[in-house]
Parts: structure tokens; sequence; C-alpha cells
């Protein structure tokens, strides 16, 4: 079973170099250090970045800050049975 804290902590990490204020998904990948393919992993989970953007939402942009935005995610992940 995914570990939600050790996910929030990884896409925090990921996350937090983009430009904020942020306007869509596409904002993000500059930041990400291996683009769309950038993994997070928890136990046997594993989600790339691209794949959050196909299996939730995508957000409720603008985000002004990384924090928000891995919210409404993890969020996300929950409410489709991702973890």
């Amino acid at each position: 079973m995914a570990d939600e804290s050790e996910l929030r902590e990884q896409m925090i990490d990921a996350f937090e170099g983009a430009d904020y204020p942020i306007s869509s998904p596409m904002d993000l990948v500059p930041a990400l250090p291996n683009g769309p393919g950038t993994k997070f992993e928890s136990g046997d989970y594993s989600i790339t970045a691209m794949e959050l953007n196909t299996k939730t939402s995508g957000g409720d942009f603008p985000y002004d800050d990384p924090e928000t935005f891995v919210d409404d995610i993890i969020e996300d992940l929950k409410e489709q049975g991702e973890i």
C-alpha cells in the first residue's frame, strides 16, 4: 500500500521548482527531474507525472504554490482509488 505522506513529499520536491503561479500542467514539466516520466513511488505503488495528468482531473488551476497543487492531486488519487 502506498504511503500518502511519502508520495506527497516526493511530489512537492518535484513540483516546487516550477515558476509559480502555474496555470496548467505544462507549467510543471520544466521543473520535473525526468520530465513527464518522473516517477513517484511508495511501496508497490508507482505513477509517473504523465499518468498523474491522465488519471486525475489535473487540478483546479491556477496554483500559487506546490503544496496546494499536491494536496489536490493526492485527494484526487484517493477519490479515484489509486491510493
